[in-house]
């Protein structure tokens, strides 16, 4: 199976060796092959976003048996059910389709892997939230990670990939 990632950005793809390990752990080595269709900011909307996935389902780079469209919420929504509901009206009855999104930015993703970012920032601190879906949109979780990754000690500011 071929799977295609729509993502706004590095940092997405950055996830890829998480998001294999846990599909590993999982589907007992019988994992998609997971392309990644990196956009530098927003992922197409509206008739753009129907038209790529279209062309990745047909005759794309390589022919994907599914794609997956990930967004955030924040700054072009009011929620991530508005978020889910634009996409999946942009492309219609497309069972192959399969929109998510981030209640905020995709680093709110990344709150689960809490001791890995104490380790890579070099500063102990509790984490912002338990839940990735509870961190408000006055302050997103990259601009918490940029203020954590500031005080540690192992570098000057936090990069998002």
């Amino acid at each position: 199976m071929k799977i295609t990632i729509i993502c706004e950005g590095r940092t997405e793809k950055a996830f890829n060796p998480c998001l294999k390990s846990f599909l590993s752990d999982r589907l007992h080595g019988k994992n998609p092959a997971l392309r990644y269709d990196v956009h530098n900011g927003a992922i197409p909307a509206g008739k753009k976003l129907k038209k790529l996935v279209g062309t990745l389902l047909t005759n794309g780079p390589v022919k994907s048996d599914a794609v997956i469209a990930l967004t955030d919420v924040y700054p072009a929504f009011a929620d991530a059910a508005s978020a889910k509901q634009a996409m999946q009206e942009a492309v219609g009855n497309e069972p192959k389709f399969f929109p998510h999104v981030a209640l905020h930015d995709f680093e709110a993703w990344l709150l689960p892997y809490w001791d890995r970012i104490q380790k890579l920032s070099g500063r102990n601190s509790a984490p912002f939230a338990q839940n990735p879906e509870a961190v408000n949109h006055g302050n997103p979780p990259a601009h918490r990670l940029s203020k954590l990754f500031e005080a540690g000690s192992c570098r000057a500011s936090y990069s998002k990939p």
